[in-house]
């Protein structure tokens, strides 16, 4: 049969032109905002155009996720609270959906793996968009500070410990990991980094933070920023960053979490605003307010930080988000509002553009619109930087994730290999009397001690969910692990960290005295519980008493008015000391705790604070000498509350000390050991055209590889304003083999030298500069000069 082919040809077209003129018309009738090739601007104008008031509050409002959905066996379906908070609050944002812990109450249970995750967030997004008039994709917020806070997910080190790796490249690593397992299972926000200075031990969130100092943090927090953001927000595999707490949180008076903070501008500018300044300037896209009043003033409704200081001043573009319920805070704990349309009001006006809990906005705002307390354009500007976000992670376009990558990426080998490096780099030895460590692997017998030898929840800190078995490995099997059956290895708990109503010190000292080694295994936990209470901002309400306690004793909500070892633990390591072994006391903890006894009688000592889900095995790799340990202490160590706060870079004049003790931290910042000895020599320094060069050659003179934090440190001879004695300026983390040399070169810039002066600006004064080379703050190992003409 022969075919015309000038009929075929003549059919061919006739269908491409049916076609282009039905494409061209659907792509009229397509509505500007869900158009991908329009620039965004435009389609969050076209959007807003559109939108009801009730519509555009609903996008600033953020309820809690965990009630949204239903799990039906290998299926999830949403809830009937997000079908109503949807209908009703025209709701656009969820907080911490995939979150699970004792107070939102999801187990390994009732609570979702990857794969589940995935499909809840998927069908979330999917009823969103076709169940709402104008098919919005939910922007979804979760916890992830040292890991994703969801089940199945990788458990790193917490804060204080990355912090004291003292290593941002690794750090970047570690946050593109955790970016990854969050977007794949469809978060979009990752809460984190927290750059609050942990300048009070005794408050609750130390473990949250990266410890003390201002150059330290910013480093870290540029580096958690880069990973977590990337390149490009809509890549699938990077969330947005948010900045927490905004500002000057870590400060709080007595140590109470939330309590006002008292700081002048200048120490505002000088110390606490840094390191989010650094992180904005990294290009951070969310910024969280804190709980705490400045000077009078509630973050949340401060106008001088979210406009002036944080838009104005370093030209943020990102969206601002409030702490839970601090909107509400407004009249409830700071007394400043008489009733929640005023603190609405007030909170939106100053800058605040969404509301985490989804009632400090919501109908309180609309009373506050309503009375014409807040304009159309404010709310217009505060719903546009939400809205961005979504546009720019391509959601419109995008809004689901596959659950097979998450089935197969979450809590990858690669991640939890990384999750042991940054562990292994976190660990700091704090002392190494007649070089006890590292132990042989030939050993005998070795006994492990101690609460925290082989209690998985008390390794892995706060903001942590339910962990299955077998995914974190304790102290105990991290030595099983490495010593194998060629050692004898007797455990014995001897204690709880709290209660002191089932010790049994006299059984760990029998298995010490019949070991030929020691390791206890001592410090705090912030593992949460189903038998604590919680207060409204999830934080645990203290319990009081003697006995029958938990084990927590940090962690959101449980400040300190000692930092004793608390219970029976002193006692027992008392004991264990006594029977002559050779102990090696491992601390596990999110705080600094009082030492003194143990720096004194305790051969050798590890701090290696929460470790996460690998600390048993990096814990090990230390123990026995297959890693050197270069951890650094990025918080000091008091040697008694009395002395706070004891922060190595307060100002002049320098503290005289007490008629009881000197005034010393017992360790101090920048402090650690290693098992092998670094020499410093050939110091140069020059200044020229605006920055000072510094030069000198570091070896390692021992007989193992190691690794060395070099420290450089500055301080003036004469300033126009009141300065620390020393300030770090900048750190690098240098692996050199045993015997090897390197040249090192470090440049001070106008951004290292600069103060913020007597006139409020920053500005690089004139005169003496001298700079310390040093391996921690209170150990110079070379010091040079430089001279700043007028």
């Amino acid at each position: 049969m022969k075919i015309d082919t000038r009929w075929t040809r003549s059919l061919i077209l006739g269908f491409v032109m049916m076609n282009s003129t039905a494409f061209a018309q659907n792509a009229a009738k397509l509505p500007l905002y869900k158009n991908a090739k329009v620039p965004v601007e435009r389609r969050i104008n076209d959007l807003l155009s559109r939108m009801t008031v009730e519509e555009k509050v609903g996008q600033i409002s953020m309820p809690l996720g965990w009630p949204m959905y239903i799990k039906k066996g290998n299926e999830v379906e949403v809830s009937e609270a997000f079908k109503k908070s949807l209908k009703e609050e025209y709701t656009g944002m969820l907080w911490a959906t995939l979150r699970a812990d004792p107070w939102t109450k999801k187990t390994l249970v009732n609570g979702l793996n990857p794969e589940l995750a995935a499909k809840a967030t998927n069908a979330i997004q999917k009823y969103a968009i076709e169940n709402t008039r104008l098919g919005i994709p939910v922007l979804l917020s979760e916890e992830a500070p040292h890991g994703h806070m969801a089940i199945g997910t990788t458990v790193f080190p917490t804060s204080i410990g990355q912090g004291s790796t003292f290593d941002p490249e690794l750090i970047q690593k570690m946050a593109a990991a955790i970016a990854e397992e969050t977007r794949l299972q469809g978060g979009h926000v990752g809460y984190g980094p927290v750059l609050d200075l942990a300048r009070e031990p005794r408050w609750s969130r130390v473990e949250e933070t990266y410890g003390e100092d201002q150059v330290l943090n910013s480093r870290m927090g540029e580096a958690m920023v880069k990973g977590f953001q990337g390149n490009n927000i809509s890549s699938g595999v990077n969330v947005v960053a948010t900045l927490k707490h905004f500002a000057a949180y870590g400060a709080p008076e007595g140590g109470h979490n939330g309590s006002s903070i008292n700081v002048g501008l200048r120490s505002l500018h000088q110390f606490y605003l840094p390191p989010f300044k650094a992180a904005v300037k990294a290009g951070a896209l969310s910024v969280m307010t804190a709980y705490n009043s400045i000077d009078g003033i509630p973050c949340s409704s401060n106008e001088m930080l979210l406009k002036d200081i944080l838009r104005k001043d370093w030209g943020f573009k990102g969206f601002v988000v409030s702490d839970l319920n601090s909107i509400s805070g407004l009249k409830a704990n700071h007394h400043i509002a008489e009733n929640a349309a005023e603190a609405a009001e007030m909170s939106i006006n100053a800058g605040l553009d969404a509301d985490l809990s989804g009632f400090g906005y919501g109908k309180a705002l609309l009373a506050a619109i309503k009375s014409g307390k807040v304009t159309s354009e404010v709310l217009d500007t505060a719903v546009s930087r939400v809205l961005r976000i979504k546009f720019n992670m391509g959601l419109f376009e995008n809004p689901y994730v596959k659950p097979e990558r998450a089935k197969q990426q979450v809590r990858s080998t690669e991640k939890v290999a990384l999750a042991r490096q940054v562990a292994r780099e976190s660990i700091i030895l704090l002392k190494n009397q007649d070089k006890l460590l590292p132990l042989s692997k030939s050993l005998q017998s070795i006994a492990v001690i101690g609460p925290n030898a082989d209690q998985l929840y008390n390794q892995i800190g706060d903001y942590s969910a339910p962990q299955s078995e077998g995914n974190v490995v304790t102290v105990l099997q991290g030595i099983k692990n490495k010593l194998g059956n060629n050692t004898k290895i007797t455990a014995v708990k001897g204690c709880a960290i709290r209660d002191t109503s089932s010790s049994n010190i006299e059984e760990a000292v029998s298995a010490a005295k019949k070991a030929d080694a020691v390791i206890i295994v001592l410090g705090g936990s912030s593992a949460r519980d189903f038998k604590t209470e919680y207060i409204e901002t999830g934080a645990a309400k203290i319990q009081a008493g003697g006995n029958q306690l938990s084990d927590m004793e940090s962690g959101e909500g449980y400040d300190r008015a000692t930092l004793d070892l608390l219970g029976d633990q002193l006692k027992l390591l008392k004991a264990v000391v006594n029977t002559g072994k050779p102990v090696v006391l491992v601390l596990i903890k999110g705080r600094p705790l009082n030492l003194n006894w143990a720096a004194e009688h305790v051969p050798a000592i590890l701090d290696a604070w929460y470790p996460g889900q690998e600390g048993g095995n990096a814990i090990a790799d230390v123990l026995f000498g297959d890693y050197n340990p270069a951890g650094r202490l990025p918080i000091s160590v008091p040697k008694s509350v009395g002395q706070l706060p004891v922060y190595y870079n307060a100002r002049y004049p320098e503290k005289h000390d007490y008629i009881e003790m000197d005034a010393k931290p017992l360790y101090s910042f920048g402090y650690g050991l290693s098992y092998t000895t670094f020499d410093y020599q050939n110091l140069k320094v020059k200044y020229e055209h605006g920055s000072a060069t510094v030069n000198f050659d570091l070896k390692n003179t021992g007989s193992v590889d190691g690794e060395e934090v070099v420290q450089l440190y500055l301080k003036m001879k004469t300033a126009s304003v009141v300065l620390p004695a020393k300030q770090l300026k900048q750190f690098k983390r240098i692996a050199l083999k045993a015997g090897e040399q390197k040249h090192l070169t470090f440049v001070l810039n106008k951004d290292n030298l600069e103060i913020y002066n007597a006139q409020m600006k920053w500005a690089v004064d004139a005169g003496e500069y001298s700079v310390m080379v040093s391996s921690s703050s209170d150990q110079v190992r070379l010091e040079g000069k430089f001279k700043i003409e007028k």
